[in-house]
């Protein structure tokens, strides 16, 4: 029956998204026109095309790496036909909108995590946190989440989830008991311990990259924020799941006669990929000092891991997620053209415009705008758009005057608490969360998108009031 409903919903469904893009495009080319506003063609195409791709990537008519791609020509294609480029430069234009420290920073850890996972240690943790359990849900709940959320700082929540998922549905397996609040409460967790560090979350990476943040700043201006949202989302988990939390468990017995050593496959690959790993991270806390990009940093160590475990690079580049870069690098042409074209400009004067020039209203203007926005748009893209309005922000007499003593504007902190916790709110929100579902799926528990708006959308409400109060009083602190 489900099967079958499944045709009939896409076309509904395509039909709607089609319907508010041409919603958009008629707002779009007729409203300033008719409010004698003098806009260049281009920003108004820029415009529709970023919003198309928004649509088309929340109601996933296409894969998200095609549509970014689609999306690159086509803005491309515009900018050629409208002057905003000439031909000959566009392929330099091109490659210089995207941004390879991140794309790099992303393909290191990946490559990193895969030979890592090889090794058989997240099932054997799996095994590990199901015996510490003693049966109890809740503290098994609290053991996965707070391992996801710190492995999470780390490793990106994305690859993170990628590997615990499926030792999650494999543990539930055994006892009988849906999974499903298991994978929420982990996908949840990765995005809330991701935004602590620069390479927890891709829009932590794509910030840090923009904005020249180091590791070292990233952890101690967002870590004090999200260890307390962290705890507190611990308890918003308890409150909500208290009823699946009650279920039974079935062979338990059985699980705790297993020896979760076996599970090691290859102590040998285990030893090399935690020491490769401690140490790209004592990199990254230091390579400030260095003056080494992140993404140098973890291609290295990708690069010594592979040799020195002698892995199949075949095998290993076949689990990188080539999808999500190919995505990264059409969305920053995007975004690049839309910048060149005068959009961001725009945006960032309506926005001054809107807070007056206030500092701290802007401040809070970013973080829930990122917060709302980032729940019914993919986090990344969002981000991506957000960059460069951050920049021209920045600049302004006013909040450049009011923030003049801090190394980084508090304004990167606020995009980066908004887009990353605001992403945990519905099921196309963040990669982890698309991620996670995804993988549920295809191990025949499929998240319905209201079954995650209903945990997801409070869960982030209340994370955001805590890290919004948190962040305000460690902001203030600092001037």
């Amino acid at each position: 029956m489900k099967v079958a409903a499944q045709p009939k919903a896409a076309p509904k469904k395509n039909a709607i998204g089609l319907g508010i893009i041409a919603a958009f495009a008629v707002l779009i080319f007729t409203v300033p026109p008719a409010l004698g506003k003098n806009i260049h063609p281009m920003i108004l195409v820029s415009a529709f095309i970023l919003v198309s791709v928004y649509v088309v990537l929340s109601f996933e008519f296409l894969h998200r790496s095609s549509i970014a791609l689609i999306g690159a020509i086509a803005i491309i294609i515009a900018a050629l036909a409208f002057g905003i480029l000439q031909a000959q430069e566009s392929f330099e234009f091109i490659v210089s909108a995207i941004d390879y420290n991140t794309i790099g920073l992303l393909l290191g850890m990946m490559i990193i995590v895969a030979v890592l996972a090889e090794s058989g240690v997240f099932q054997w943790v799996g095994i590990k946190a199901s015996k510490a359990s003693k049966g109890n849900l809740w503290k098994l709940m609290l053991i996965l989440c707070t391992f996801t959320a710190v492995t999470s700082m780390f490793i990106d929540n994305v690859t993170t989830v990628l590997v615990m998922i499926p030792v999650t549905v494999a543990v539930f397996r055994v006892f009988k008991v849906s999974p499903l609040p298991f994978i929420l409460a982990q996908a949840l967790a990765s995005n809330v311990g991701g935004t602590a560090t620069l390479i927890g979350d891709p829009p932590n990476i794509m910030i840090g990259s923009a904005a020249n943040i180091d590791f070292n700043a990233f952890i101690i201006h967002m870590g004090p924020t999200i260890a307390v949202s962290f705890v507190a989302s611990l308890f918003l988990l308890r409150v909500m799941f208290r009823k699946d939390l009650k279920a039974q468990v079935q062979n338990f017995d059985q699980l705790m006669k297993e020896d979760e050593s076996l599970y090691l496959k290859d102590k040998g690959i285990l030893k090399k990929s935690l020491g490769v790993l401690f140490g790209v991270v004592a990199l990254f806390v230091v390579h400030g000092a260095l003056q080494i990009e992140p993404s140098i940093i973890a291609l290295g160590g990708a690069a010594v891991l592979l040799a020195i475990t002698r892995a199949n690079p075949e095998r290993v580049f076949r689990e990188v997620d080539w999808p999500t870069l190919i995505f990264f690098a059409g969305l920053f042409i995007i975004v690049g053209t839309a910048e060149h074209a005068g959009l961001i400009e725009l945006l960032s004067s309506a926005a001054l415009g809107a807070t007056g020039g206030n500092p701290w209203l802007a401040f809070l203007m970013i973080i829930w705008m990122s917060a709302i926005a980032s729940a019914f748009v993919d986090n990344i893209p969002f981000t991506a758009t957000m960059i460069p309005l951050i920049h021209a922000l920045n600049g302004s007499p006013e909040i450049a005057g009011t923030f003049s003593d801090f190394q980084f504007s508090p304004l990167w902190w606020a995009l980066s608490l908004g887009a990353n916790l605001g992403g945990n709110g519905t099921l196309i929100g963040s990669s982890a969360g698309i991620v996670s579902a995804g993988i549920s799926e295809k191990h025949g528990h499929p998240i319905s998108f209201n079954r995650w708006i209903r945990v997801g959308f409070p869960f982030m409400i209340m994370t955001v009031v805590i890290g919004t109060v948190v962040l305000a009083i460690d902001v203030m602190l600092r001037v």
